[in-house]
């Protein structure tokens, strides 16, 4: 178990602005995987950060913790109209994923922000808290298809159905948002390639948010089959920039030589969040490529040697 001395050192890493963008990325998933509260404080303190993919990622990283202390940052983030839309989009995904409904009619409140993808990925927080407070935990408990990436997701898989009832469910866009996503993470649970292709159909639905899932999922998948259509994603400079760098950092966790041509062109990118987000896919295509145990393996036996 590592001690306080560790988590500070790992911190240390995340918060210095003069150490590379894939490192600092490396520290903050070395502190996801530690936990804790020490951890959690020296995350809350890098939103301070001028790169809204890092901020993107540090509330990302607390919702998956799904621990309480992170919940006073993660509303000031979510407050905070200063702050890039993706940043304040992944912070109120963050309260839903850590499930307590004291943040109820906060989430509520901002389902009517002005910025589309806060008050979509609100209305979803939302969703998810009332599915857990009418029992959906004892629905997952019975629920077949498990999620093989263990990740919070802010929908629970749909009960089993056919790819193609699955796709239509997905692709439905009279249906709310949170049913989408129910059809979203049951095809991504299923993992087949017909799955993939299913999925790479909501590259061309209307919102943005649903699109930048979709990306999403597609990397969980790492599946070769979805390479195309988040090539052609990440191509499109029309495309809003959220959903951009989903695509890129899909690329990059699928890790195929196919993927390298492609994010080395768009590292120079006009648009910042998808210029740093092909830089950090990079590297993650070469710890895909690798013989290291985990993305951040290494982080804290080196600080331990400095």
């Amino acid at each position: 178990m590592a001690s306080d001395q560790d988590v500070t050192a790992v911190g240390r890493i995340l918060v210095d602005v003069q150490q590379e963008l894939s490192t600092r990325f490396r520290a903050l998933f070395t502190l996801r995987n530690l936990g804790g509260g020490e951890a959690v404080k020296w995350i809350s303190q890098a939103f301070s950060d001028e790169s809204a993919l890092l901020k993107h990622e540090l509330a990302y990283c607390l919702g998956q913790m799904q621990d309480e202390r992170a919940i006073p940052v993660l509303e000031r983030v979510l407050g905070d109209a200063e702050q890039e839309p993706m940043v304040r989009h992944e912070a109120g995904e963050a309260l839903g994923a850590i499930g307590n409904p004291k943040v109820l009619d906060l989430l509520k409140q901002y389902s009517k922000d002005p910025v589309i993808e806060v008050a979509e990925t609100c209305q979803l927080a939302v969703r998810r808290l009332e599915w857990l407070m009418s029992g959906g935990d004892e629905e997952k408990a019975k629920c077949t298809d498990s999620n093989p990436y263990s990740s919070v997701d802010p929908a629970p898989p749909a009960q089993r159905k056919s790819v193609s009832e699955l796709r239509t469910q997905l692709l439905d866009e009279s249906l709310p948002l949170f049913e989408r996503y129910r059809a979203m993470f049951a095809l991504r649970n299923l993992g087949s390639e017909e799955a993939v292709l299913a999925l790479g159909d909501g590259l061309q639905c209307s919102s943005a948010l649903f699109r930048h899932e979709i990306g999403y999922v597609l990397g969980q998948m790492q599946h070769g089959a979805s390479i195309p259509q988040l090539c052609a994603a990440l191509e499109n400079k029309s495309e809003n920039a959220m959903v951009r760098h989903e695509c890129a950092e899909a690329l990059g966790s699928i890790g195929q030589d196919s993927c390298l041509s492609i994010l080395q062109r768009y590292r120079e990118d006009s648009e910042r969040v998808v210029k740093e987000s092909c830089e950090v896919a990079l590297d993650m295509l070469e710890y895909e490529n690798s013989a290291q145990f985990q993305y951040a393996d290494g982080l804290l036996r080196v600080n331990a040697a400095q």
